[in-house]
Formats: structure tokens, sequence, C-alpha cells
């Protein structure tokens, strides 16, 4: 695994600062830091990008929308790739069928061509699971900001409330967990400056990702803040880059 930067490393018997979820104040930023960022969800909801883009599958947070990913995969768009929602209204947690619906949704777009995961926090987890089920339809896995790594029940400052919504407790969630690294690619982006989760946990162990890079951004600013978001692209591109060998190929028809 290859890290931008040499973190804090856990020291055995001794906490890291990377291991700890940030303070409820953190999650109060981040909310604030938000709100006036909304707006830039407007627009179409359909997929975005050249229309022979290579395809990529966004998937939002807990809580939050295909609204609140546009800017996102308007980013992606702009680099040549087809982004695609995930069509599946607010992301309220882990349900029952959330696997059987995502590999739907996966199959709605196949078009022979594997495809891109993007996940953003809760929805880097659902993309793990997703590529662990069906890799032969993923080309690689990319987190925004996850809690995938570590222990679910104090890698965030929201986990209390996730579990009142969701309605199940973290480690439990209802379908088979997989955990471990899926068999495909995978980029795991983190942020000292998460307000939400602890940077290890997003970070990943080196069994857990094939790369780590940090991202000089706050969590909500994976999926709205331009200059994060033109960073995620451009180390997509780099670690793809890196994985096959050979720059990706990106779309240049008119976009739909």
């Amino acid at each position: 695994m290859k890290w931008d930067r040499y973190p804090l490393a856990p020291v055995s018997g001794r906490g890291s600062p990377d291991d700890v979820a940030p303070s409820d104040w953190g999650r109060w930023r981040e909310v604030a830091w938000h709100i006036p960022r909304l707006l830039s969800g407007l627009g179409p909801l359909g997929p975005r990008g050249p229309e022979d883009g290579p395809p990529a599958l966004v998937f939002p947070g807990f809580l939050a929308t295909d609204r609140t990913t546009m800017e996102l995969r308007r980013a992606l768009a702009r680099a040549g790739w087809r982004a695609h929602p995930w069509l599946l209204g607010v992301n309220g947690g882990a349900k029952a069928n959330t696997m059987e619906l995502l590999a739907s949704r996966l199959d709605a777009i196949w078009d022979g061509r594997p495809i891109l995961l993007v996940g953003w926090s809760l929805g880097g987890m659902f993309a793990r699971e997703l590529a662990a089920r069906v890799p032969e339809k993923v080309r690689a896995v990319v987190t925004l900001g996850s809690p995938f790594s570590g222990n679910l029940k104090t890698n965030t400052n929201v986990r209390e409330f996730y579990e009142r919504v969701a309605g199940h407790d973290v480690n439990v969630p209802p379908f088979e967990r997989i955990g471990g690294k899926p068999p495909v690619p995978t980029l795991a982006l983190w942020s000292r400056k998460d307000g939400i989760v602890a940077p290890a946990a997003a970070r990943g162990l080196a069994t857990e990702v094939d790369k780590a890079v940090e991202i000089d951004t706050h969590h909500m600013g994976f999926a709205v803040y331009r200059p994060a978001l033109s960073r995620v692209v451009h180390e997509i591109r780099v670690f793809l880059t890196e994985m096959e060998g050979a720059e990706p190929v990106m779309g240049k028809k008119a976009a739909a």
C-alpha cells in the first residue's frame, strides 16, 4: 500500500490520535460548513459526462442523496467519466435488501465494461461490500472519508445516531457483511480535517486497501468542495494508471 504522507502510526498499548473519532464539535462544524453549499445539488439527476465515457457509479453518504453528490458527479463528468447516480433516494443506512438493490443498479448501467464505484462515507462501505460480491463487474473502488477500518463503535462520532436511524447495531447490519479488502483495486481517500470519521478508519490498514491518499478537506468537502473534488478526480486517474499500467481512456462524445 502507498501513502502520500506517513500518518501517525499506532503504538502498541497507546492509542494514536488518528484512531480517535473527532469531537462532537467536529460534527456540528461539518453541518454548518455544508449548509451554504446545498444549492450545488440542483439540476437533472440523470447520468453526467460523455456518452462514451467509462462508467462510474456514485454512492452518497449517510442521510445524503444524489443531490448531495451532484458536484462530485459533475467533477467526474468533466474529467470524461460517465457518472451515474445511485437512484435509491436517501441513504438511511443498511437495509436487508441494500446489496440486492445496488447489484440491480450496477446491472442497469452495465455495458460490458467494468464500473468504477465511488462511495462517500457510508456509501464507500456499501461500495466495498458490493465489489466483494460482484468483482467481475467492478473496475475499482474509491472511498471518500469512509469509516471501513477499525472499531465501528468508536471510529465515528455519529454511531449512536446512525443506530437510531438505521435501526440496527452498527456491528450487525441486516445483511451478511463480507468485510476485508474487495478483490478489486481499492483506493482510500481520507483527511485529518474530517469532523466525522477518525483518520485511521478512513485510511485503512495495508491489508485493507491498495493505496491511501490524504486529501485536504472536511468530511462534507469530499462531496461538495470543488478544490477537493479536483484532487479526488486526479488521484483516481493516477491510481488507475498505476494499477492498470496505462492512463484510463476517457470519453469524448457530447454528454447526454
